[in-house]
């Protein structure tokens, strides 16, 4: 395993009078993609808002590259090299898709090269760049949001569900920019219920339920073992019910 670029230990998070997350610990190891799995409700989604600083941690610490999270803001902590797709997507609606990637690149101009990457990876982007983002349709959005979040080489990138209500041929091309964004040697870490698509593109594997990791092990180990996947997630990949994508045997 890599040494982790993202390390939370023993963090807990209430939501007004709800107790959601119980003592997480997890590392992310750098130049990996992690996959988060769990039931619904398992607390997956909170603890990315939670890194992210937009629900706060009342115990436990977030180390990030090194250095301690807890007490920045949502700000500051994407300006340290975080990207974050929530499962809402997250792009301004009443701004164009050229305006939405704009604004994505915060150290400066947008550059051309890394454009003409992403408008490769997604081709709606280029088709729809004068368009309303809110007139796009879900899928549209979906990948405006994944592109968005490449605008930039990013330390980490964190995504929420991001196959949630694609159509097949969407779920292959955001399984392809993932691929592609590995082979770029990011590190990311990936919440997702389709199970095919966290075989296809899993390094290593963390399981949440209850508000805690239960389990954390290689994708492949998860993935070979029908008992264990009934186990942790009262399923298993051979039975999704999920299609498989593009270039992944069912």
């Amino acid at each position: 395993m890599s040494a982790p670029l993202l390390s939370l230990s023993g963090v807990h998070t209430h939501i007004g009078p709800y107790h959601i997350l119980q003592g997480v610990d997890l590392q992310v190891p750098r130049g990996q993609l992690t996959m988060l799995l769990g039931r619904n409700g398992a607390g997956k989604s909170t603890t990315l808002r939670t890194i992210m600083g937009l629900w706060r941690a009342s115990v436990g610490e977030i180390g990030f590259g090194g250095a301690s999270l807890k007490g920045l803001g949502t700000a500051d902590i994407a300006r340290r090299g975080i990207a974050y797709v929530p499962e809402n997507m997250g792009i301004f609606s009443d701004l164009t898709v050229r305006e939405n990637m704009l604004l994505a690149a915060r150290s400066g101009p947008l550059d051309g090269a890394r454009l003409e990457w992403i408008v490769k990876l997604f081709p709606s982007i280029r088709q729809f760049w004068s368009k309303p983002a809110g007139k796009l349709s879900g899928g549209q959005k979906q990948m405006v949001a994944l592109g968005r979040a490449l605008a930039e080489p990013r330390a980490l990138y964190m995504f929420d569900e991001p196959s949630k209500g694609l159509a097949p041929v969407m779920v292959d091309s955001m399984v392809a920019a993932l691929r592609a964004l590995k082979e770029e040697g990011a590190t990311v870490l990936l919440v997702e219920q389709n199970l095919a698509v966290a075989q296809a593109l899993g390094d290593s594997v963390a399981v949440m339920d209850a508000g805690r990791v239960i389990h954390h092990g290689g994708m492949a180990q998860l993935a070979a073992d029908a008992d264990l996947q009934q186990r942790l997630l009262g399923l298993h990949l051979g039975a999704a019910p999920q299609r498989a994508p593009a270039g992944v045997a069912p």
